[in-house]
């Protein structure tokens, strides 16, 4: 009974903002464009449809307010008036009651609030759908009091998101089945994303691990600070972290009156992601303005602040490899590589003619190259890219999606920072020296320091296999000596052979290296 009245809820709900209008008339069905302007008699409908998608959206609660925000990451699938009406979906809901929130933290962890904190604030200092965050003081293991800031996942909120993803699957199955315009939408696979998405971020232990991760990775860059996790105080309803002291990144003027050299703050938010993405292949994917802050304190002055870590991209190694290529090639205006690396992928069909794909890229490219940042819109090249990739077919692989997503939150927070941002300029330092790092000497000392492990458990089992043979060979035709010399000498040419080879491999790496220099750039 409770679905059925949410869901005469949600309909309700789009009726109002004349959904049902939009996807009558998305059908592209002459009878259904009819009754749809049938429909549309004695409603205003004068608003864009983006807000009004938007609109419902904030209209339903938290839980659709979430679908909005990662379906508006997907704009190889969503109009870009869409797609930009969704990304101004705000995650912002009234906090809970804070004796419900002291209640879940005693029950994590079996004490009183008073024997675990020396002071909490009641009144909490920011709050969402998933989670809200109270500061406090803790004394830690060596009995230092430490400023930490405790977030509180909300009560009852895997009940609330099984309801409306169970309604979200029954939706998602009707578009499935409408349309071929429904279809390519893949609204299955788009709420799937969307269940996966929310029950992770349901276990707070995994962002304060996804935290960690990145604060081990970013130790040596003296770019930005990450909270430390108190491993003593962190269970699936509650973490507890380092309280940072920061200012808002988005407070401009604030940064700029405390001495903040904004040109410096917005190339080194270029490095970090360039370095998160490519050398650790592990990043922060939800770096909006919310998320980030400025230390102004005079040890941290000028690094930047994340927060916020339930959102965080991986990329294997292959992906890595890929992506420097078509960052190389595209900023060399190589058209040609970068339609090659999408047929090598297997993100267009093998069939695909490399000249009509290079065309379209090229017309889409070209005439954004050798603007500052204020006259260029990643958002704009990234729609125009995707309307024209779909004549080939193209498939946005799953695991970029938050690449696409932090790009466009990169722009934007560039564009906010320094409009005379040259983005590439920032990166191409950052891309040389890592296609450097995969080609060159470091790279065999890293992998012969990998596999040191496996030849340290061999070495010791030669005289073992030696003597097998020898025991092998006597048993057999009795020529054991003559085996054992002839195996020596094809050893001994193995040796040689393997010597001679390393020499003119590392010659040739040298060369490789002075050729990228002189010439990859």
């Amino acid at each position: 009974m409770t679905r059925l009245f949410r869901g005469l809820f949600i309909g309700s709900v789009f009726i109002r903002h004349g959904l049902d209008q939009l996807l009558l008339t998305s059908l592209q069905k002459p009878w259904l464009n009819v009754l749809a302007r049938v429909l549309r008699l004695g409603r205003n409908l004068q608003a864009p449809r983006g807000q009004r998608i938007r609109q419902a959206l904030e209209r339903l609660g938290p839980i659709f307010v979430k679908f909005g925000q990662v379906l508006s990451t997907r704009r190889d699938l969503l109009p870009m008036d869409i797609a930009d009406e969704l990304a101004r979906l705000q995650d912002k809901v009234p906090p809970f009651d804070s004796d419900v929130a002291i209640a879940t933290i005693e029950r994590a962890f079996q004490k009183s609030l008073t024997e675990i904190f020396v002071s909490f604030e009641r009144e909490p200092v920011a709050s969402a759908s998933i989670a809200q965050v109270h500061f406090a003081v803790l004394k830690d293991r060596s009995g230092r009091q430490r400023e930490v800031a405790v977030k509180v996942l909300r009560p009852g909120m895997l009940a609330a998101i099984e309801k409306d993803l169970s309604l979200l699957r029954m939706m998602a199955g009707w578009v499935d089945a409408i349309s071929s315009v429904g279809r390519r939408l893949k609204p299955r696979e788009v709420v799937a994303e969307f269940d996966k998405y929310l029950h992770d971020e349901l276990d707070l232990v995994r962002e304060a691990a996804n935290a960690a991760q990145l604060r081990r990775n970013m130790a040596g860059l003296d770019l930005v600070l990450i909270p430390e996790m108190f491993w003593d105080y962190c269970m699936p309803e509650v973490i507890v972290m380092e309280r940072m002291h920061g200012v808002p990144v988005s407070q401009v003027d604030h940064l700029r009156a405390a001495g903040v050299d904004i040109p410096k703050l917005a190339r080194d938010g270029v490095t970090i992601f360039f370095t998160q993405v490519f050398r650790d292949g592990f990043f922060h994917a939800d770096m909006h303005p919310g998320n980030i802050q400025v230390s102004i304190e005079p040890a941290t002055f000028g690094r930047y602040i994340s927060l916020d870590f339930g959102i965080i991209g991986a990329l294997s190694r292959s992906d890595k490899e890929y992506l420097a290529q078509n960052f190389t090639a595209f900023f060399r205006r190589d058209y040609k590589r970068v339609a090659e690396l999408h047929i090598e992928s297997g993100w267009v069909p093998g069939a695909t003619r490399v000249d009509e794909l290079e065309s379209a890229i090229r017309s889409v490219c070209e005439p954004y190259f050798d603007r500052p940042l204020k006259d260029f819109s990643l958002g704009l090249v990234l729609m125009r890219l995707f309307q024209t990739s779909r004549r080939f077919h193209v498939e946005i692989q799953p695991q970029l999606v938050l690449l696409q997503k932090t790009l466009l939150n990169i722009e934007g927070l560039g564009r906010q920072l320094d409009p005379e941002l040259d983005l590439w300029s920032t990166a191409k330092p950052f891309l040389e020296r890592w296609m450097i790092d995969q080609l060159g000497p470091k790279k065999v000392i890293d992998q012969m320091r990998v596999e040191a492990p496996m030849y340290a458990k061999l070495l010791p089992e030669l005289p073992r296999l030696l003597a097998d043979f020898l025991k092998t060979a006597r048993n057999g035709s009795g020529g054991a000596m003559e085996q054992l010399l002839l195996e020596q000498r094809r050893t001994n040419r193995l040796l040689q052979a393997l010597l001679y080879g390393c020499l003119g491999f590392v010659l040739g790496v040298l060369a490789l290296q002075l050729i990228i220099r002189v010439r990859l750039f």
